[in-house]
């Protein structure tokens, strides 16, 4: 919300594009906005936005992001939840789990963390962190002193 010559806080349109960061801008802090946000650049930090969140193909993102749609053409190191949709174009680039609604993930684009799908439009930050756990646990490294041979260990792929 945004106050105005000492007025009433006024409620941004969620439609509109309020924040730009440029590219060759480098931000580090949390955002939050009613309006949505763009990334050209880089951001380091936690990203909450009623409306849409966009990283450009040049915007590199190292934060969790919570937003009504997701469109990533850049790169995104962290947990993202679409309350809507999430799309991850043919440049774009995932690192981290995704909770969302809808997606689209389009050929060429790199998803690397795991989805999990959902009707609800609610944030839901307990599920970002049991995905986050559950990536955690698969990629944790065999106990050393474990009875199985590595030649008997199973390897998951999917």
């Amino acid at each position: 919300m945004k106050l105005r010559n000492n007025a009433k806080p006024v409620k941004l349109d969620p439609n509109t594009t309020d924040t730009l960061i440029g590219e060759g801008s480098i931000f580090e802090g949390k955002i939050r906005s009613d309006a949505g946000v763009r990334i050209e650049g880089q951001i380091t930090g936690d990203i909450e936005c009623e409306g849409d969140v966009t990283v450009g193909e040049k915007g590199v993102v190292h934060s969790n992001i919570l937003a009504r749609n997701i469109i990533i053409a850049g790169t995104v190191n962290g947990n993202v939840q679409a309350k809507l949709k999430l799309s991850i174009t043919s440049k774009g680039k995932l690192y981290g789990n995704m909770v969302a609604t809808s997606l689209s993930i389009e050929e060429g684009s790199v998803f690397e963390g795991t989805s999990k799908m959902g009707g609800s439009d609610k944030p839901n930050p307990a599920a970002m962190k049991e995905t986050a756990a559950a990536v955690d646990a698969e990629q944790a490294p065999p106990a050393k002193n474990n009875a199985e041979s590595e030649s008997d260990a199973v390897y998951k792929t999917w």
